[in-house]
């Protein structure tokens, strides 16, 4: 007599009900891609101080511009998300988008700003931003950042100025980055002259002085004398008492009336 196979209904159970779920799952993905997006909500994250350089109008206007569609009433499935990322992306002021579809069917759009840093005004007739990682940003329509100024003898951009042995762009990052490093100090110094000679000079916020700091040679030395002098000194000479403050010797602040 045969012996009958000793099946287990607890797993058929499970196997059958692991089925179920693949189906409703794909058929739920499958429902999912061919509805259509209800609205596209777009969000610009501000900077520090509240200021947008890129508004909503504009990256709907690049979205249109990129895509032949207002994007509203497109199936889901045919919405080439990450490449509307890579699009947005290539806007100067955008330094990153992150786009994603809600489960309203509502395409979502959010854009992180790159933040400028300074502004180039050179003698050449450039006008541009450095964002705080280098990038070149042209100016905004949208809105005049404040943030330092430098004029002068600059050299022209190059996106591998970062890189070079010797460039005034580079020392000049270089500089405002220290500049912006301390809260005196950012607060204080309004603008950066290169002169011909290729050397820098300080424009303050406050005075009609010309702080004379030189080449880049032993700049954190520099600044120090220059809070000192400025704490300590300046109070009580006045600020109009001098016409220039020069650091360019070693261990010296050297006023001229």
């Amino acid at each position: 007599m045969l012996k009958k196979p000793n099946i287990r209904y607890d797993r058929i159970t499970w196997v059958v009900f692991l089925l179920v779920v693949l189906l409703a799952l794909f058929s739920a993905i499958n429902r999912k891609k061919n509805s259509f997006a209800d609205g596209v909500e777009v969000e610009v994250i501000p900077l520090a101080g509240g200021d947008k350089l890129i508004s909503e109008r504009d990256v709907r206007q690049a979205l249109l511009l990129a895509f032949g569609n207002t994007l509203e009433g497109t199936e889901l499935g045919r919405l080439e998300v990450e490449r509307m990322e890579r699009v947005l992306e290539q806007d100067p002021f955008v330094l990153a988008a992150d786009a994603y579809i809600d489960q309203n069917n509502i395409l979502h759009m959010r854009i992180t700003q790159r933040e400028p840093m300074l502004r180039i005004l050179d003698i050449n007739g450039g006008n541009y931003y450095l964002d705080r990682n280098g990038a070149k940003m042209p100016p905004s329509k949208n809105l005049a950042a404040h943030v330092l100024v430098a004029t002068g003898n600059i050299a022209p951009y190059t996106p591998e100025f970062q890189e070079k042995k010797k460039h005034t762009l580079k020392d000049l990052f270089n500089l405002t980055q220290a500049l912006l490093a301390d809260d005196f100090l950012s607060s204080f110094i309004q603008q950066i002259h290169v002169n011909s000679a290729g050397e820098f000079i300080l424009v303050p916020l406050v005075g009609d002085q010309r702080i004379e700091l030189g080449r880049m040679r032993n700049l954190e030395d520099k600044l120090r004398r220059l809070k000192i002098f400025y704490q300590e000194g300046i109070p009580y000479a006045g600020w109009r008492k001098y016409e220039t403050i020069n650091l360019k010797y070693n261990g010296q602040v050297v006023c001229r009336k």
